[in-house]
């Protein structure tokens, strides 16, 4: 009922042509708003956002629809892709506006305040491991694409999720879930108010899941959360114990030639050593207050994270005789925080709201990469002992000069220090990097229920520290340039959104952003690395329509033309850089105690090799929910992944590699099979 009542002061406001963003709706101390029925699944109306491709998700649709994996509520982002080309324990692939965007690179994420992405991880800079959310415990996603807003900084040129937790479950829970392949999930999770008014909400979660792997995933998940909480959305704090445990065995991609001459099958690994362990333990708080003169939020956290990762992507190229398996080691605290102040005054004689704002982060991360055997160390590639430390400052301001026209004017500047302590003492070094990014927004209307928008910004995402003191290569001895510390990113975005046609709303953007550096996959070693610049533009046209109240349609589309911008001739195509996206979905909710969802989910093809001589398939996959409320307490929810059990891939590549016994490394396309039909049924009861 909370979320109705911000929708529906959103849309009041909206109607009346006041601009209220959405940080003052949640400002709103909503126990004191009417009593209402009717429950939302988007924020996103006229009038409640800076950018035709910003908004909310609220919860109510993220139980609308079934996730295979934790990561994939990111896929309710229009135009978002969440993928996996190894085992469920590591973190997802993710696809945005034309991004392959690896392990999370372009793309920042936050859950309850924490940054999830890690600069200068083992695996990939900026990987982000969503593994360790728990989904019914989100209450709403704030997602912004493009370089447009003074407060994101590091990794967020393609966009941001910000992914906050509920305070307090209006019943406790528990929950079951089985699933065919060794699928079993449970979940407990409840609050309660203690005598001294603090609100204490709890959950504990355990998992276990084998996969159609012919060598079974197995694997076990431990999670666990803890929240204390007090007083109200207008002013209060929160304080939170988080804490995840995982193991788990890999398939990773495999080679088509190995599939298509009969040597493996398609859920076959070639080496099935592989797979990894990984821990994250945190402790955050905040306190806010929200008054009619100005904001003021602070947060901080500490966070202890482990990853043992082991893979072989390229088999027996480098080592015809042990083969080519590698451990990833990533050990590391994390010490961060956040604080903001923002007035509302007068500029001249018009309405005005200036914010400024500090980030804080420090990561002391222990290093190494080594040669393995069934996980079993017989090298040093390179240990390194790594300092790196940020510091970002914005400020913003907002300003309404007319009734239907009010701009957003930021600016961010980003200062970065890297210590290296390298084995080889020719790696190690202290590089500092800085950079300034202007943004500006320009916001028209509403007229007719429609508004219209110009978004422009320059981004950047950071490097991997190693990178800017590397100066030999730690395998071959070659010598090699050191990369800069922070590579830059520009974007401009025109759009639109509208609510003229009744239960319908629509946005529309035509957006643009190039980059400085690209950062391209590297097949034999699992890392990227720098490279040319690029520029990509595309087209995202997002509908919601509600016919009924008791009927959604959402229908998400997005076309991509992506290129390098420099000549060279292998040619201009960024491999990876998928052209199409669609996500069209009907959900019919609570009829008679029945509530359904049907998503269609379209990955398109896309090149992977810069000639585009080589390219990966586009996959079509239909998802299938279907929930009865058996009681007023049980519900009983059906879940059928890849309905049409078509034969898709998640992710393919196209790097050399060589199988036992092949006299010469071999180029070919490498992919991680989709999952074939899933089903799982979860029996929810709450007390």
């Amino acid at each position: 009922m909370r979320t109705a009542a911000w929708m529906l002061v959103g849309l009041a406001a909206a109607h009346s042509g006041i601009a209220l963003a959405q940080s003052e709706l949640a400002a709103l101390d909503v126990d004191t708003l009417s009593a209402v029925t009717v429950e939302g699944h988007y924020d996103n109306a006229v009038g409640t956002s800076d950018a035709a491709s910003a908004g909310t998700i609220s919860k109510e649709l993220l139980k609308s629809r079934p996730a295979l994996r934790p990561a994939e509520v990111l896929e309710f982002i229009p135009g978002m892709i969440v993928t996996q080309h190894s085992g469920d324990g590591k973190a997802n692939q993710y696809f945005l506006r034309g991004y392959n965007l690896d392990h999370g690179t372009d793309f920042a994420t936050s859950v309850d305040g924490i940054p999830v992405n890690m600069p200068t991880h083992a695996h990939g800079q900026g990987y982000t491991d969503l593994n360790f959310l728990i989904p019914e415990l989100v209450s709403r996603i704030d997602y912004r694409k493009g370089p447009y807003f003074a407060r994101n900084g590091d990794f967020s040129s393609a966009g941001s999720a910000d992914i906050g937790y509920s305070l307090a479950l209006p019943e406790p829970l528990a929950q079951i879930t089985l699933g065919e392949r060794g699928y079993r999930r449970a979940l407990l999770a409840g609050s309660t108010t203690l005598s001294s008014g603090q609100t204490l909400l709890g959950a504990f979660e355990a998992q276990e899941q084998n996969g159609p792997w012919t060598v079974p995933e197995g694997l076990r998940k431990l999670n666990g959360l803890l929240k204390l909480s007090d007083g109200s959305a207008a002013r209060g704090w929160s304080a939170t114990l988080q804490g995840y445990d995982a193991h788990w065995r890999s398939t990773d991609q495999v080679p088509l030639r190995a599939v298509e001459s009969g040597q493996i099958g398609r859920f076959d690994a070639i080496d099935p050593t592989d797979g990894g362990r990984t821990s994250r333990y945190s402790l955050s708080g905040e306190w806010h207050d929200r008054g009619p003169d100005g904001d003021t939020s602070i947060s901080m956290y500490a966070l202890r994270y482990r990853l043992s990762l082991f893979s072989n992507f390229t088999y027996f190229l480098d080592d015809p005789v042990n083969g080519d398996q590698f451990e990833q080691r990533d050990s590391r605290t994390v010490i961060g925080g956040a604080a903001s102040r923002s007035w509302r005054h007068k500029l001249g004689s018009f309405d005005s709201r200036t914010e400024v704002g500090v980030q804080l982060r420090q990561d002391r991360v222990d290093l190494g990469l080594y040669h393995t055997v069934a996980q079993e160390r017989i090298g040093t590639t390179r240990e390194d002992a790594v300092r790196e430390g940020s510091v970002g400052i914005h400020v913003e301001n907002q300003t309404e000069w007319l009734p239907w026209f009010r701009t957003v004017a930021g600016l961010r500047g980003d200062a970065y220090r890297f210590n290296v302590a390298s084995s080889l003492p020719e790696n190690s070094g202290k590089t500092t990097a800085s950079r300034v990014s202007p943004k500006l927004s320009a916001v028209f209307g509403p007229w007719a229920q429609t508004e219209f928008f110009v978004n422009a910004g320059d981004g950047f995402h950071s490097n991997d520290a190693r990178g800017t003191t590397t100066r030999i290569d730690p395998k071959s001895g070659d010598p090699v340039m050191p990369v800069p510390g922070l590579v830059g990113t520009r974007g401009w975005e025109l759009g639109a959104r509208t609510e003229i046609v009744p239960g319908l709303q629509s946005s529309l953007a035509l957006w643009t952003l190039s980059a400085q550096s690209e950062l391209v996959y590297v097949g034999d070693a699992g890392t990227t690395e720098a490279n040319r610049p690029s520029r990509r533009r595309g087209v995202e046209w997002s509908n919601r329509w509600i016919p009924m109240p008791w009927l959604l349609f959402d229908a998400d589309l997005a076309w991509t033309h992506a290129r390098f911008t420099d000549y060279d001739p292998i040619g201009d195509r960024i491999p990876g850089a998928v052209e199409r996206v669609a996500s069209i979905a009907a959900t019919v909710r609570d009829v008679a105690g029945w509530s359904a969802s049907l998503q269609w989910r379209y990955l398109g093809a896309r090149p992977l090799i810069e000639d585009n001589t080589v390219r990966a398939k586009s996959t079509l996959l239909t998802n299938l929910r279907l929930s009865r409320k058996l009681t007023p307490k049980v519900d009983l929810t059906l879940d059928i992944f890849n309905l049409l059990n078509r034969k898709v891939n998640d992710i393919e590549y196209y790097y050399a590699s060589r199988l036992r016994g092949e006299a010469a490394p071999v180029s070919d396309v490498h992919f991680h099979p989709g999952e074939p039909r899933t089903v799982r049924v979860t029996a929810q009861m709450r007390f």
